[in-house]
């Protein structure tokens, strides 16, 4: 049983073509990195995902269950509002910016999104903060407001928060690219560690040692397409297009 899958993504901007039919299955505790050049459609891809992004023609299934279906860009089918509204809370994003609540403390940006969507006790949502805060290393900044926090701080808030809605999957979007690059690893580790404890993640990054040593299987993207996917160690140590050839070749 999938828990994500896609049949022949299309999106178009105006006259720009990001997506082209783009297929793609993930399972349950699965890490799936997505790597290309700039402009491929990794990020459009992964925001078409949890319904960010519009898409023009295609299918999107969670949990084998259909949740839209589009056709030259007409809308043939949604699920039920209620049920599609469950199925989007459970896929958590951690985007390039951090987008804390800058008024807030770092305890309080945790707390938030349980209490208002989730609906939980103030209680319980404050424990599930403080623990999934002390699983971040951040157990000592649960009263700091986010400008007190360096970059890395402030994307592992932004984890936990994502964390804090109990997602069966977390969607990062290029985590690690508005960090300094002495942070990057501060970042990287807490995703490591979420992998090994089981969490399905889809990845668009540009850290390829992360993709070859986190990932399940690496899926290269360039002019809206899935050019090759494979494992790491067929992606990075035999790949078969000359294009991907290429790409790793300007970026280890």
């Amino acid at each position: 049983m999938s828990i994500i899958k896609t049949e022949n993504i299309d999106v178009s901007f105006g006259s720009l073509h990001v997506l082209k039919g783009v297929s793609l299955t993930v399972e349950p505790k699965e890490v799936v990195c997505l790597i290309g050049p700039s402009g491929a459609g990794k990020s459009t891809f992964l925001r078409t995902l949890n319904r960010l992004e519009k898409f023009d023609t295609g299918k999107i299934f969670v949990d084998d269950k259909l949740l839209d279906q589009y056709d030259n860009g007409k809308h043939t089918y949604s699920m039920p509002k209620h049920e599609r509204a469950q199925v989007l809370l459970e896929m958590g994003m951690v985007f390039q910016r951090f987008n804390l609540f800058p008024h807030k403390t770092v305890l309080e940006n945790v707390m938030i999104a349980p209490i208002h969507v989730r609906k939980v006790s103030r209680a319980e949502a404050k424990e599930r903060a403080l623990d999934l805060l002390a699983r971040v290393g951040l157990a000592d900044k649960v009263n700091e407001y986010p400008n007190k926090l360096s970059g890395g701080q402030q994307q592992r808030v932004a984890i936990a928060r994502a964390l804090a809605m109990e997602p069966k999957i977390m969607l990062f979007d290029e985590p690690t690219s508005a960090l300094d690059p002495e942070l990057v690893g501060e970042v990287l580790s807490v995703m490591k560690k979420l992998a090994e404890d089981g969490m399905t993640m889809i990845v668009v990054t540009h850290e390829m040692g992360f993709a070859r040593e986190v990932a399940n299987r690496v899926i290269f993207m360039e002019s809206g397409t899935i050019v090759e996917e494979g494992k790491p160690n067929e992606i990075f140590g035999a790949p078969k297009s000359e294009r991907l050839q290429q790409f790793l070749k300007s970026v280890l």
